[in-house]
């Protein structure tokens, strides 16, 4: 009698058990997100974030540091190097378009042209000496007369008194 009683409990408990985990396998795929690339945990994925952005900066970290590491500059590139590089460029560029501009204003032009570029560049002093053996094509030179070709001022004592003569 027992092993009978005991048959329809464990047959009855088995078919109760099969309900039980058919219900919580619902309950955790209506709760559960979907399952992420890679075998991650979570649904959506968060939005990538670049280096540039990251670091403020609008030139790309990323080519900097894939060109770093093709040129074979060092057998080793520290995640800092293309960042710093980055900003250092940046920093460049602004300056010299920040006074290119300048230059085109002066010359009441709303757009940067090679020759505006060239006196920006050659004004500045340190930009002059970074850039010293540059040629800016289509540039030109600076304008520069040598004092000694100049016409010699006269005294205004002399100026006065005519040099020749008048014919009477």
């Amino acid at each position: 009698m027992t092993s009978t009683s005991y048959q329809s409990k464990h047959r009855f408990g088995i078919f109760e058990l099969i309900q039980q985990r058919a219900r919580r396998k619902e309950k955790m795929e209506s709760a559960k997100p979907t399952k992420g690339a890679g075998g991650r945990k979570g649904g959506e994925r968060k939005k990538a974030v670049s280096r540039s952005v990251k670091a403020g900066l609008q030139f790309p970290v990323g080519r900097i540091a894939r060109f770093l590491k093709a040129g074979r500059y060092a057998q080793r590139t520290g995640t800092g190097a293309p960042i710093y590089l980055a900003a250092v460029l940046e920093y460049l560029a602004a300056e010299v378009l920040e006074l290119a501009g300048n230059a085109a204003r002066d010359n009441k032009k709303n757009r940067i042209n090679p020759r505006h570029l060239l006196l920006a560049v050659r004004n500045d002093e340190e930009l002059g000496k970074l850039l010293k053996g540059v040629t800016i094509a289509n540039g030109g030179v600076l304008p520069n007369i040598n004092p000694v070709l100049l016409p010699k001022k006269s005294n205004p004592e002399k100026s006065s008194t005519p040099k020749s003569p008048k014919k009477a």
